[in-house]
């Protein structure tokens, strides 16, 4: 790739996190796989809520019902923080939305929903956002328009003894349109553009917002569950504080004084559930990750960036969540040009690639997975996600011209193998060969399939980011989660000697279904480094490597 002109000198990350970024997001795709951790089905409880919401749609306010399915555990210990799991938020918006919506040349949709929970534990409260998205509908000839979003959602921890609920509140669901044909945001293949464009125009395509508040008639004020926490029972609404100790809760330390002794109104926050960024654990130390950094092989130019990615997948036919650490990414990030002209917005489209690096090779560093094969057998294998040609970044940039928002919306590519180099079966090795793979990339039902077709992963992330608000979602300066689905192909040439293993580790493990959640770390920019000091945190070490190792997140 030829240099481009060189980047500007980039704001610390905290700064960066905060402003508008106008050029592209580069984003890595990688599959884990194997490593299920198996939810048992006892001491759980599983919660699915039927609501009334009020949308406020082009039309006027129109009655919309929400269902919200998720499991909960039955009991959590103070102190114990616990995520809610399978969170499902299921809109369906009445007829007359649908005609909303195909007035404005729309015939598909995306969503993405915002769903505001709050979590109150006796008097004191806090506030979650739980957040969905979905693959584009169609929408339906007659009849209501069913929106579904998955998501994952932050981890809550009680802070005290007593019944820890949450309840629904208001809910935002940030439609991307698209005329007959034209797959939301997905990109052409002349230009790299992305097709969508924020207009409401007779063009068919754009985005919309739709507001909802919850109905004065919801059943139990829009409440989803309660958890139970200690040995006490939750103490009576309205109630002064939880009844046990606040300094002794074990849950997260917040800064704050532990509240022991007299204790004024104002400070009754000290002892509110804490919601936590669903981060469970901590990143490696910098001796336990490869190296990420340029060499004479793969010189940078000025337009280079590196990072780290680490992330989970769910692998379908193991119940379980399947863990990738650490692995580096080289990106060469493209340059911004004018997207479609538009009354109401700014556009900016962006072209980037994208390549991991290990050991000169285009593939993460081998790992190790243990799962059970047909919920009995234990299986340890060793792989490695080798990329078979170059990952590709299509993003696109829209600015409000009346209150300058921007949101990022962004679609990565991948030809992606996985290879198997080791395999044990019930402590016995068996010899896979040295050409143990899938028979093609892993595959995502991708958005624009006659610009893109073949067999790649793909997956979507969108930053977005209001005017005296942090950044939220996924940027390419600071990072963020990527989320998709994936089917995992048959395997092919396993065994040795006569030995097929080939249909052993496609009935285990292949099959489509299979949830990505991606996490990408703070990017160095090689031409222009921000080094650690007392007033930046720092965005690449002293040999221009990522400085931020990220932590994966379920």
């Amino acid at each position: 790739m030829k240099a481009k002109p060189a980047a500007a000198p980039r704001p610390s990350r905290a700064r960066a996190r905060a402003r508008a970024r106008s050029t592209s997001i580069a984003a890595f795709v990688v599959l884990a796989a194997l490593v299920p951790t198996t939810a048992s089905a006892s001491g759980t409880q599983e919660v699915e809520a039927e609501l009334p919401y009020v949308c406020a749609l082009p039309s006027g306010q129109l009655p919309a019902t929400v269902r919200v399915a998720a499991e909960f555990p039955a009991r959590a210990e103070v102190g114990e923080a616990f995520t809610p799991s399978g969170v499902t938020t299921t809109v369906e918006l009445p007829e007359e939305a649908v005609a909303d919506l195909a007035g404005r040349g729309a015939a598909e949709v995306r969503a993405a929903t915002r769903l505001d929970v709050g979590v109150a534990q006796n008097a004191a409260t806090a506030r979650a956002s739980w957040r969905g998205g979905a693959e584009p509908v169609a929408l339906p000839e007659s009849g209501p328009l069913t929106l579904v979003t998955r998501g994952d959602v932050p981890s809550v921890a009680g802070r005290g003894d007593g019944d820890l609920t949450f309840s629904a509140g208001s809910l935002a669901i940030d439609l991307t349109l698209a005329a007959d044909g034209t797959a939301p945001g997905t990109a052409t293949a002349d230009s790299g553009s992305v097709s969508d464009s924020s207009s409401g125009s007779d063009s068919g395509s754009g985005s919309l917002t739709v507001d909802c508040t919850l109905a004065e008639d919801a059943p139990g004020q829009g409440l989803l569950a309660t958890v139970p926490v200690g040995t006490g029972t939750g103490a009576p609404s309205g109630s002064a504080s939880p009844s046990g100790p606040a300094g002794t809760s074990g849950a997260p330390d917040d800064g704050q004084p532990d509240g022991r002794g007299d204790r004024q109104p104002e400070r009754q926050s000290e002892r509110s559930p804490k919601v936590l960024e669903n981060t469970p654990g901590t990143a490696p130390d910098r001796d336990d990750v490869p190296p990420c950094r340029y060499d004479e092989q793969h010189p940078p130019t000025d337009v280079s960036l590196n990072a780290y990615v680490t992330g989970y997948a769910n692998v379908k036919k193991l119940k379980g969540a399947a863990y990738l650490p650490p692995s580096c990414v080289l990106i060469e990030q493209g340059v911004p040009v004018p997207g479609p002209p538009d009354p109401d917005y700014l556009i900016f489209d962006t072209v980037s690639y994208a390549n991991f690096h290990y050991q000169e090779r285009r593939q993460t560093p081998p790992f190790e997975a243990t799962f059970l094969s047909f919920d009995f057998a234990p299986v340890k294998a060793t792989m490695v996600l080798e990329q078979t040609d170059t990952m590709r970044i299509d993003s696109r940039m829209k600015m409000s011209m009346t209150d300058f928002s921007t949101t990022t919306d962004t679609y990565v590519r991948a030809p992606l193998v996985l290879h198997v180099l080791d395999l044990e079966l019930n402590g016995t090795p068996l010899d896979v060969g040295s050409e143990c793979r899938t028979e093609t990339s892993l595959v995502s039902e991708d958005p624009d399939p006659a610009n893109f077709p073949g067999d790649h992963l793909v997956l979507y992330g969108r930053g977005e980011l209001l005017i005296g608000q942090p950044a939220t979602g996924y940027l390419l300066l600071s990072g963020g989660v990527l989320a998709g689905e994936a089917t995992i192909p048959a395997f092919t040439g396993c065994g040795t000697d006569g030995e097929d293993l080939d249909r052993l580790l496609t009935a285990s493990v292949s099959g489509p279904g299979n949830l990505i959640k991606q996490v990408q770390g703070q990017t160095c920019a090689i031409a222009a480094p921000v080094f650690p000091s007392p007033t930046n945190e720092g965005q690449c070490t002293e040999d221009l490597q990522p400085y931020e190792i990220p932590v994966a997140e379920h």
